[in-house]
């Protein structure tokens, strides 16, 4: 148990870098400064790949300690702790507290920047048609630009 709760441990701390990270990259694209959006993007993949690394390790401390506890292998963490004499019970069952708050803080801050990143991919793409000879006149139900013949577009530089 204690091998598994040291991986719980780290576990843990990684997805907290996560949700620092994915909120470090919610702030470059609020901020509309896409100096810093690859190098963002690359640590919040990096710390994934390191969680990735990690519940390994876990998956397999989860299969011994399960197997000491009497239980099938795959057992979740519910049923460890549930299973598991004092004071590994507590420590398993605040574990698994703590990976549900992280998990739902983490789902909902990438689905907002997913979002952002959507937004600005739209946006940039309408503006590269608006510059267009042909830009676009509009959109088809399905969201196609519709092209169709326009004069000569003026952009002012100065600004």
């Amino acid at each position: 148990m204690e091998k598994l709760s040291l991986i719980l441990w780290r576990e843990r701390e990684l997805l907290e870098t996560l949700l620092f990270k994915l909120e470090t990259e919610q702030l470059v694209l609020a901020s509309a400064r896409t100096r810093w959006l690859a190098r963002a993007s690359a640590e919040v993949e990096e710390v994934v790949q390191q969680i990735r690394e990690t519940e390994v390790l876990r998956a397999t401390a989860s299969d011994e300690a399960a197997q000491d506890a009497g239980l099938a292998p795959s057992a979740s963490l519910l049923a460890l702790a549930e299973a598991a004499p004092e004071p590994w019970a507590t420590i398993l069952l605040e574990h698994r507290q703590a990976f549900v708050t992280l998990t739902t803080e983490v789902n909902a801050l990438a689905g907002t920047n997913r979002e952002l990143i959507t937004a600005g991919y739209r946006s940039a793409r309408e503006a590269m048609l608006a510059l267009e000879a042909e830009g676009a006149g509009g959109y088809t139900p399905d969201g196609q630009a519709v092209t169709g013949t326009r004069g000569p577009v003026f952009v002012d530089r100065s600004l």
